[in-house]
């Protein structure tokens, strides 16, 4: 029996909603940015009720209660034991990825990242004076993917560093301890760092346990680097909080100088009580909306069996991005967008985005009401059913 409900719809129009808000029609559905349609944990919405209530906003501070929550936090969930000097806190996820680059790099540095992947590495690397390594990964036909790691190994031999995305964003892949070690062992050789974006990491399905990459990070001697954040999971992103952690002291001072560089030094009060909240008072919330988004995407996985064969959906390991293969309409991914928006009034987002290997995808945001779900389902299958030749 679920402690909570995620079935409320909430109007998030003129709420300054990114997702909603950028569409021109009202009548389109978005199901596009990662952000999830339901309130965050009631345990987060009173903390910052109280926050707002002292009425004063001014420079944070961060306190020790912030590092402790964290620290239990990642020892009760995964039992990894953090040493809270080794955390320095920031403002989000993708400055935090742009300061370790910053930090750790030189440009003209190649940087691996493993294609399709979220978009922002390249704007990261690309900003930094970097040039992008694109491992990119084996598609199966039963839509699941794996690691080319002869490919790795060729593109480590003059690398500098390598973004891991764990779990991985969009091919919803939660890698296992065998896949995590054999990429530590192939960096370790080679002397590429591994950045390790764990931002997914709370939501896995049944049968697929996030395991730190620090794990094998620590077996097998790789230098490495995680960044982490509660915004997924507790759909938070605008408290805009994140945490960079690297039990090397030589790194991590490279990252703090590369921080306060970026002037990403500062984060506001509501990220730090909405963190503490999250940690010490969120994970029943967090378990009830685990099982509400399996259930959403083992509805939208048997939609797409059962209405639209052709289109091949990537088992969902975690996250609560659906990602499809259009390949029979023959079309690019930006066109079949196009077409879902303009004549199916969804908006999705492309494949091509994700780089090399995205072209011919979409990736679809699963992380709302079961009844906008299936509405916008729907209006998918109007769509891509028209465009299989």
């Amino acid at each position: 029996m679920q402690n909570y409900s995620f079935d409320e719809i909430i109007d998030r129009r003129k709420s300054n909603s990114y997702k909603w808000d950028t569409p021109t029609d009202e009548e389109t559905l978005p199901m596009w940015v990662a952000d999830m349609d339901f309130k965050t944990a009631p345990c987060i919405i009173e903390s910052l009720r109280r926050r707002v209530e002292h009425g004063v906003f001014g420079y944070t501070k961060v306190p020790a209660d912030y590092y402790k929550a964290i620290v239990d936090w990642f020892m009760r969930r995964h039992d990894w034991a953090i040493n809270p000097e080794h955390i320095i806190y920031t403002s989000g996820v993708v400055p935090a990825l742009s300061a370790i680059i910053k930090g750790l790099t030189r440009p003209g540095d190649k940087v691996i990242v493993q294609t399709p992947a979220y978009n922002c590495f390249f704007s990261s690397i690309r900003n930094n004076g970097c040039l992008l390594a694109a491992n990119e990964l084996t598609y199966h036909s039963d839509g699941r993917y794996t690691i080319d790691f002869e490919n790795l190994e060729q593109l480590s031999h003059d690398a500098s560093l390598m973004i891991l995305c764990n779990p991985h964003n969009p091919g919803g892949r939660v890698w296992k301890h065998a896949e995590l070690a054999r990429i530590a062992e192939i960096c370790r050789r080679n002397n590429v760092i591994v950045v390790a974006d764990e931002i997914h990491c709370e939501l896995t399905y049944p049968g697929h346990d996030y395991i730190p990459f620090a794990f094998v990070a620590e077996e097998v001697g790789v230098a490495y680097v995680v960044t982490n954040s509660p915004s997924k999971a507790f759909n938070t992103a605008g408290l805009q909080i994140a945490n960079i952690i690297t039990p090397d002291a030589a790194m991590r001072s490279r990252i703090d100088r590369a921080i306060n560089d970026n002037e990403v030094c500062d984060v506001n009060p509501f990220g730090v009580v909405g963190l503490i909240a999250a940690y010490n008072d969120g994970e029943i919330w967090l378990d009830d909306l685990k099982a509400y988004l399996h259930t959403n995407y083992l509805y939208a996985r048997n939609f797409f069996r059962e209405k639209l064969p052709r289109f091949t959906v990537s088992p969902l390991e975690g996250t609560y991005l659906l990602w499809v293969n259009c390949s029979p309409t023959g079309m690019d991914s930006d066109e079949i967008c196009r077409r879902l928006e303009e004549d199916g009034k969804v908006m999705l987002s492309p494949g091509s985005i994700y780089g090399k290997g995205g072209e011919h995808f979409i990736r679809i945001n699963l992380a709302c009401p079961r009844k906008i779900l299936k509405e916008g389902l729907s209006r998918i299958e109007k769509v891509l059913s028209q465009l299989v030749p």
